[in-house]
């Protein structure tokens, strides 16, 4: 299944950061950064999309920048040399407050969408299988950066309202319209709560689940169940009433015992961001929020493949869930 070879996110990765896309941008393919606008460290920060480690060759350049009212610069660099800027006059992100932004390769090029909500489509100047590194660097904190494979997108996408942009060249303030359009936008999807998915080809050692989110300010409790049939085989359960982690497993109906204990203290937060990553084994779910690894939890039902459905709910915004 192609789900299983999904990349791992890169979790609170410092700033500035380069990363190793693995097996370099493929149409359909959907990164996602998470991170801060940071008050104290200027007003600008960047998300390159690049050949290796180097900067000379950088695919888009998105680049927000708090002046002047706000506004975003995209570009590309080729042998070390700019092209004509484009500016989004408008600036979708605040200081200080947590931002989403989702890059969606394309065939035509790269569609942004900025905290659930279209941005700007970015024309592709160079081939975009070239690419095989994301930077960032700037006044900017990161939480994660996360990958979701095409095959999930190409299932969903439906065509939305175009947007027209402007090219920039490099004199300080000249405009003018760029006369090609772009393509038609793919929205993001939406996560109601209680949120259901299934899970391609259930369970099996190697396969991970990630799901990234955020717990409101007035969070009580939620959780992540994957289920086989009426069964819930694994029950996450974050508890702010109770600062405890709780897990279990309901068969016919009938919970059985708890676990709650951790290695470490609660990593849920309310107001936060998380990232919870299970990993299969084959005796185990090997269960990491943040980066950090949290437990273990041993399989109650055996059959894995059986173990075929994702449930969230409770009080929790899904920012993004990859089966």
């Amino acid at each position: 299944m192609a789900f299983s070879s999904v990349q791992a996110p890169f979790v609170n990765p410092v700033v500035p950061f380069s990363g190793t896309i693995q097996g370099g941008l493929q149409d359909g393919l959907q990164i996602t950064v998470n991170g801060t606008a940071l008050h104290a460290c200027g007003t600008r920060f960047a998300v390159n999309f690049q050949t290796g480690f180097s900067d000379n060759d950088i695919a888009f350049h998105f680049n927000p920048r708090f002046e002047e009212g706000g506004y975003v610069v995209c570009n590309t660099k080729q042998k070390g040399r700019w092209g004509p800027e484009e500016r989004k006059m408008s600036m979708p992100l605040q200081m200080g407050i947590p931002f989403e932004i989702r890059f969606l390769v394309q065939s035509s090029g790269f569609q942004v969408t900025v905290n659930g909500n279209f941005f700007t489509n970015y024309v592709h100047r160079v081939p975009f299988h070239r690419v095989d590194n994301i930077s960032v660097t700037g006044a900017v904190g990161l939480t994660h950066i996360s990958f979701q494979p095409p095959s999930y997108w190409q299932s969903i996408a439906v065509p939305i309202t175009q947007t027209v942009i402007h090219t920039v060249q490099s004199t300080p303030g000249q405009m003018f319209p760029n006369p090609a359009i772009p393509p038609p936008a793919y929205p993001s999807p939406s996560y109601p709560i209680p949120f259901f998915t299934s899970i391609p080809g259930g369970l099996y050692p190697s396969k991970s689940i990630t799901i990234t989110g955020i717990v409101p300010s007035y969070a009580q409790r939620f959780h992540i169940n994957l289920r086989s049939g009426n069964d819930i085989a694994f029950h996450l359960n974050p508890r702010f009433d109770e600062n405890a982690v709780v897990r279990n497993t309901q068969i016919s109906n009938s919970w059985g015992p708890e676990e709650r204990s951790l290695n470490r203290s609660m990593p849920f937060a309310r107001g936060q961001g998380f990232l919870v990553w299970i990993m299969c084994e084959g005796h185990c779910l090997k269960v990491s929020v943040d980066g950090q690894h949290l437990f273990d939890y041993y399989h109650r039902l055996k059959n894995l493949p059986a173990i075929n459905n994702l449930e969230v709910g409770g009080d929790v915004q899904l920012t993004l869930v990859q089966p």
